[in-house]
Parts: C-alpha cells; structure tokens; sequence
C-alpha cells in the first residue's frame, strides 16, 4: 500500500526515474506537448512545474537551479527565453493533463501532457465570454433592456434627428388652429 507517499517511483531505482523525468522534462519544454502514460504524465507534472515557477524569476541562480535538474542548455533557453514570459502572470497550473485511451499493446492508459499557454488550438476555439446583464422578467420591461443595451453615444445620435425634425412638424400644426380661429369669427 502507498498510503501518504507522495511520490510514484515508477518501478524504477532513483536514478534512472530522475534521468527519465529529466528527459521527459525537456521534451515538454521543447515540444510544448508529448503523449506519455498518465502514471509518467503525472510524475512529471510534479516534476515540472516547479521549474516552470522558478523560470518566472530569471537570475543566474535560478537558471543554474533549473539547469541542475534538465541538464540541458537549449531546454533552459527555451523555458527562460519564450515560456516564463508567458506565464509570468498564472499563478500556477502550468501544464494540462488530457487522457487519450489505451495503448494496443499492454493496455497503458495513455496521456497528452501539455502546456496551458502553448495550444493554440485550445485558445483559439474557446470564444471570448461576453460579461451579459442579469435581467429577471419580473424586474424590467422590454424597452428597459433594449435601452440598456444600446450606448447612449448611439441613443443620442437617433435622438438628434428626430428632435429637429418634431419643432418643423409642430410649426404648421400650432398655425393651423390659430388660422381656423381667424375664420371663425
């Protein structure tokens, strides 16, 4: 039982899972996603994503900490130079774990692991929610809400018109009563 042990091993001896996470690592880094088995995928989430933090603050000694674990020059490029000016305003949650089936030959559950800020397909088909007025049917009439929709710049403009127009309107029906008064007496 592995209760309150929280680190997988992954049936591997110490060294051999640190070169593997350290691997996996730079692949993710450099290819921004990798299918993997969701066991591994959540191993390296943990792995990662602390050195994802620690690439927010870019001094010699956070490079040199990274380093130590990816031992990888152009990986550490990468993750200081286009991935920590990303997401240098999230708080965390850097990496995305989606599970894609099962592997034809054991039966592996399978994961995409991914970085949140790098799909673009993701980011391009989620649509902008639009911040919508809560209106009850009881509290507001139609006209109310139709008002509230439209800008005033807008509702000012159509006024405009209407407003000079109505004084040339009202001109002859004022002089009409006045000149039927006249023939009336």
């Amino acid at each position: 039982m592995r209760h309150n042990k929280s680190i997988n091993h992954l049936s591997r001896k110490s060294g051999h899972r640190k070169a593997l996470l350290a691997n996996m690592a730079v692949s993710l880094i450099e290819h921004k996603r990798i299918t993997t088995t969701l066991a591994k995928a959540k191993a390296l989430k943990m792995y990662v994503e602390p050195l994802i933090t620690k690439s927010k603050e870019d001094t010699t000694h956070s490079r040199r900490m990274v380093f130590s674990y990816l031992k990888n020059k152009e990986a550490v490029k990468e993750l200081f130079g286009t991935i920590s000016p990303k997401i240098a305003s999230r708080p965390g949650g850097y990496t995305r774990i989606l599970k894609v089936g099962f592997r034809h030959g054991d039966s592996a559950e399978m994961a995409l692991i991914e970085l949140v800020d790098f799909n673009e397909a993701a980011l391009a088909s989620s649509p902008k929610k639009e911040v919508k007025k809560s209106s009850t049917r009881r509290s507001r009439s139609k006209k109310a809400a139709v008002a509230e929709t439209v800008p005033a710049a807008e509702v000012k403009a159509e006024e405009t018109p209407a407003a000079e127009a109505a004084p040339a309107a009202e001109t002859p029906a004022v002089e009409a009563p006045a000149a039927e008064e006249k023939k009336a007496e």
